[in-house]
Order: structure tokens, then C-alpha cells, then sequence
């Protein structure tokens, strides 16, 4: 009988494919997870836009809220609308040394015109003079230049605001050294707490109505004299703090409305900014009420004046000028 002998040489391959079908079969029970997704990609958002610049205008069809009525001084203002005549009224007594006349004006806002009355203002700094505002007709629309503070007075339209405002210049008073004279033959003067004066008689010459705008149909027909575009370029100061609260305070009164007084504001003038009640204020001619209409005791016009009364207002439609000079040759504007 023979016997076969079984080598375990030939059993190790079999082992070895059992081997890596086991790990096959436990790799293949693993299971992968995919990659996380990318994040969404970025929204970019503009900046905010910059502050608008200085002298913006508002677009086209903004309404301003009810009641608002944009101070006339502090900026450019524009109407269709003619302004009314100048109210004829008397000016009130300088109140104290120092003090210069501003003379009153119609202003725009809420929808029509209201009266800013004239009134005695300290100037910023020793040595300037006001040049009131006026109402030009530009481009078929009526525009308000503002008035300021400067070395000399300049063009103001040709208007006649009176008390020294003729139309060309200023003759109500000066500067003398660092202290402001007042011209007695002009200016209402209390001659108990006023003694810086002088004496320059004044002269009228007639014209023909109490236009308070320049240019346009109606209007003031006059443009600068060489000298007045020279002080155009100097330096000038805008209206006092005291000033613009004296615009804003006539703003909110209903009665100096052009359309509440008919172009006669019971508070035409007054004996200083934001004064407008009390002794001193003066109503104009043909007003309903005149409140405080009787001036302070101790003012009294200048016996020596034989042209015009001291704070007076002169006659309607009349110019002032100072006696010894010729009357300003005006320039008609040029035809384009």
C-alpha cells in the first residue's frame, strides 16, 4: 500500500487570497464622505454715498414741510413773483452808540413775500458797512442777492431803502477813527445819548415810484458804477447771528405777511434785532396798528436840517444824495 504525503506548502497561496478577500470585503464596507460644498461667493455692497456738497439744491419737486420759510439771507432765493413796493415808514432813534442802520426789505417764504423790518444792527467788526440785499430779475425769474458786511457799500440794485440808502452808496453816517458818526441831517439821532454826529444836508431827486427790485419789467433799471464792481471783490462778511434771528422772528409773524398787510407791516421798523414789541417800534403809513409808535423821549429831529426831516423816510420815489457832490451818473444796462 502506498502512502501519499500532503506537503502545507501548497496551502499557503490559498491562505493568502483568503487573506485579501477578508480585507477586500472590509474596505469595501467603508464608506467615503464627499467634500463639504464651497461657500456661496461674496455680495458687494457699494459704499454710501458722500454728504452732498455745499450749496446743494434739493431736486426737482421736493416740497419743503408746512410752515417752513427759507431765511432770505442765508442763501439764494428764487420766485416768479414780483416783490411788492417798499412801505413807506419813519425810522425809529439809533438806540446807542455804534449801532448802524440796516434798512427793511421784503422777503420769500412759505409761499409769499413777508416784510423784514429795517433796523439798527452792530456791525462784526469796526470799519464795515452793510450793503443791503436786493431783488434782481434774472433769466425770467426774480432773485434775491443777500446783503453783507464790507469796507465800502456796494451795489444794491439802484433801490431807494431811504434813511441814507438813495440807491447809490450810503450817506446816513461813517467811520471816523475806530468810532461810527452819524449824519444828523439823515439819522434819527436822541441827541441825550448820541454826540459822535455830523452835519451833511442831503438833496432829493425825484423819481417816479417805490420799486423794490432791479431789472425786468417795472423795474430798477441800474447796474454798477466801476467803482461799486470794485468793492464787489473785497472782502465781505455775511449777516450777523443777531441778523439772521431778526429774519427768522419776522418769518414766523403772520402779520408782516405781504398778503396779511397789504404792503403796510405794523412793524415796519424796529429800535434793534428781534425788538418787535415795546417803545421804539414804528408801524408803516397806512398799517392797521402801529405798535409802539411813539419814539422814546429825548428824540427829536434836528431843528437845522432844511432838506429832510431826521428818520424820515423821504418822500415816495425820492433819491438821496449828499449836497456837495453831483448825483450819481448811473449806467443803463447794455443792450444784448
Amino acid at each position: 500500500m502506498t502512502t501519499r504525503k500532503t506537503s502545507n506548502h501548497s496551502a499557503l497561496p490559498l491562505a493568502g487570497v483568503a487573506l485579501a478577500l477578508s480585507a477586500a470585503n472590509l474596505l469595501s464596507g467603508c464608506v467615503v464622505a464627499p467634500p463639504p460644498p464651497p461657500p456661496p461667493p461674496r455680495v458687494y455692497a457699494p459704499p454710501p454715498p458722500p454728504p452732498p456738497p455745499p450749496g446743494y439744491a434739493p431736486p426737482a419737486g421736493y416740497a419743503p414741510p408746512p410752515g417752513y420759510a427759507a431765511p432770505a439771507s442765508d442763501g439764494e432765493v428764487q420766485t416768479n413773483e414780483a416783490p411788492p413796493p417798499l412801505p413807506d415808514y419813519d425810522q425809529p432813534p439809533v438806540p446807542a452808540e455804534g449801532y448802524l442802520w440796516t434798512p427793511g426789505y421784503w422777503a420769500w417764504g412759505g409761499g409769499g413775500y413777508y416784510w423784514v423790518p429795517g433796523t439798527w444792527v452792530q456791525p462784526p467788526s469796526v470799519g464795515l458797512l452793510w450793503t443791503p440785499g436786493y431783488w434782481g430779475f434774472v433769466g425770467g425769474v426774480y432773485v434775491f442777492n443777500a446783503g453783507y458786511w464790507g469796507p465800502h457799500v456796494g451795489f444794491y440794485g439802484g433801490v431807494n431803502y431811504g434813511f441814507g440808502y438813495g440807491g447809490v452808496g450810503f450817506v446816513g453816517g461813517r467811520w471816523v477813527g475806530g468810532s461810527f458818526a452819524y449824519n444828523g441831517a439823515v439819522a434819527n439821532i436822541n441827541i441825550a445819548i448820541i454826540h459822535n454826529t455830523y452835519r451833511e444836508p442831503v438833496v432829493n431827486v425825484a423819481v417816479v415810484n417805490r420799486v423794490s427790485f432791479n431789472g425786468g419789467a417795472g423795474g430798477i433799471h441800474a447796474v454798477p458804477t466801476p467803482q461799486e464792481r470794485a468793492f464787489a471783490q473785497e472782502r465781505h462778511v455775511a449777516a450777523t447771528q443777531a441778523q439772521r434771528q431778526h429774519i427768522q422772528e419776522a418769518a414766523r409773524n403772520p402779520g408782516l405777511a405781504a398778503r396779511a398787510n397789504g404792503g403796510h407791516p405794523a412793524i415796519a421798523a424796529t429800535p434793534r434785532p428781534g425788538a418787535f414789541s415795546g417803545p421804539g417800534v414804528v408801524g408803516a403809513h397806512g398799517a392797521a396798528a402801529r405798535p409802539g409808535g411813539a419814539p422814546p423821549a429825548g428824540a427829536r429831529p434836528n431843528p437845522n436840517n432844511a432838506h429832510q426831516q431826521p428818520g424820515k423816510q423821504q418822500q415816495p420815489g425820492k433819491q438821496q444824495h449828499p449836497k456837495p457832490q453831483k448825483e450819481e451818473e448811473r449806467h443803463e444796462p447794455e443792450n444784448r
